[in-house]
């Protein structure tokens, strides 16, 4: 892979305007945060007003795969070749500042601006739908049982491509004007944020003696996740 396709290339839509200091253009850290997440925000223009909605997804190499009901109207509107915004934002601390003004957050938030293309090919559909459920469950796919054709034909699933993105990060502690930091009236700092998982939790009507499977074991063993630098 050569520099310009490691590299994030900006469009006029995915130009950072402000804080552009935070900008990532590398498209490695795109991946990063697409991977990191759980949940992204489809935006879509559905008759005239924009509806933004959270799902479920999953990436192969620089495309993501986006699945729902072939009914959704969202999906309908993306299908029918409506521009589709994908964002993807992890919090990892809140930033307390001496001054109001200069609270904010750590976070790390990616960006994806294009058109939503309907997957038709047999083989790539069930790519992307393992794709989806790898990410949100990792090990179900070889687990649970697949989707049948009844199921399939209910399905959209959709690819969006990752070209047009951006990807911006802020780390560290409150950006504090000098005259508040000479002050010691006040605490500053950061408090972080850590996503853990709990203990499994077996559905009511699980047979007696079905044990907790191992790709759910250690996930729920993992240990909390943290930003990057530890932020």
């Amino acid at each position: 892979m050569t520099v310009s396709e490691r590299s994030l290339s900006p469009t006029e839509r995915s130009t950072l305007k402000r804080g552009k200091n935070r900008a990532r253009t590398d498209r490695a850290d795109l991946h990063a945060v697409l991977d990191a997440g759980l949940v992204c925000h489809l935006g879509v223009v559905v008759s005239g007003a924009p509806i933004v909605l959270p799902t479920g997804y999953g990436r192969l190499g620089d495309e993501l795969y986006l699945h729902g009901s072939t009914g959704a109207g969202t999906l309908r509107a993306a299908m029918a070749g409506a521009p589709v915004c994908v964002t993807v934002t992890l919090l990892d601390g809140i930033v307390y500042a001496r001054s109001v003004f200069h609270h904010s957050m750590n976070y790390r938030s990616a960006v994806v601006h294009g058109a939503a293309r309907l997957v038709t090919d047999p083989a790539e559909r069930m790519a992307g739908l393992r794709a989806i459920v790898e990410h949100l469950a990792p090990g179900s796919w070889s687990h649970a049982r697949l989707p049948d054709g009844k199921e399939m034909a209910a399905t959209a699933v959709l690819a969006v491509d990752l070209t047009e993105s951006s990807v911006k990060i802020r780390t560290g502690p409150p950006g504090d004007e000098e005259r508040d930091v000479a002050d010691p009236s006040y605490w500053a700092g950061v408090l972080p944020l850590r996503t853990m998982w709990g203990a499994p939790e077996p559905c009511p009507r699980l047979a007696p003696g079905v044990p907790v499977p191992a790709h759910v074991r250690s996930r729920a063993a993992a240990p909390p996740a943290a930003g990057p630098q530890g932020v």
